[in-house]
């Protein structure tokens, strides 16, 4: 229809994406508290105030929405192009690593951070179903092609050497704990509550750690032209 000069264009509605978007963070709640298998869409939808066919209508089932939230999930957790920018430019292996681990423990630790992306993804790493594929695909790839780039510059290997993803896997398990102990690690290691060692003291103390194994797998391995040697390790601040 032709529109009269002077009408005002019709207003684009956002009924539809506030909908989606309250299922998604609804469902992303339920999903962390109860896991995929326990939750339903009735329970999701009621939680976001909307009727129950919207699952169907804007995702096409549960198990889509379950894919959906453990992508947004993760992105919450740490962003691509926040991790891909903080590794950007002309920076040593060492600075990108240290931003590397102030990135994750940032977002790990943060006190205003939402409980539920980290609880799902904790819960999906600990009892898989079999719905990852997607978040495989569009966020664990890209994210650890990332890191074993940064561990691959450091220890001098090849990124397609087996190597580099046993080291990555060392270098980001601490972050894996920390994700997994939660809100309760000072119950568990009060060493590392907040008020006992804060991150930038946590970064430094991962940073030297993951430093020293790198290169002593790189050592044993064979590869000579490291980035870290032993006279840059030794160089670095103790005691802190």
């Amino acid at each position: 229809m032709k529109r009269i000069a002077g009408q005002s264009r019709p207003k684009v509605r956002q009924d539809g994406v506030n909908t989606r978007a309250g299922l998604l963070i609804a469902a992303g709640e339920i999903f962390a508290e109860l896991g995929f298998d326990r939750a339903t869409a009735k329970e999701i939808a009621t939680r976001a105030q909307t009727n129950a066919a919207a699952v169907n209508y804007y995702f096409g089932g549960i198990q889509a929405l379950y894919e959906e939230v453990l992508v947004e999930a993760h992105r919450r957790i740490v962003n691509y192009n926040d991790l891909s920018q903080a590794l950007a430019g002309s920076l040593n292996a060492e600075d990108k690593l240290r931003r590397l681990f102030k990135l994750m423990v940032a977002a790990i630790r943060a006190d205003t951070r939402e409980a539920w992306p980290i609880k799902i993804i904790v819960r999906e790493l600990i009892a898989p179903t079999l719905h990852i594929a997607r978040l495989r695909q569009e966020e664990l790839d890209p994210k650890k092609a990332l890191v074993m780039g940064v561990v691959a510059e450091i220890t001098g290997a090849a990124l397609d050497d087996p190597l580099v993803a046993h080291a990555a896997f060392s270098v980001m398990a601490p972050c894996f704990m920390l994700m997994v102990a939660g809100p309760r690690l000072s119950e568990i290691v009060p060493a590392l509550g907040h008020q006992t060692t804060s991150d930038d003291i946590l970064v430094d103390r991962l940073v030297r750690f993951a430093l020293g194994g790198l290169t002593e797998l790189a050592k044993r391995d064979g590869n000579e032209d490291l980035y870290v040697s032993e006279v840059s390790l030794s160089s670095m601040p103790h005691g802190r």
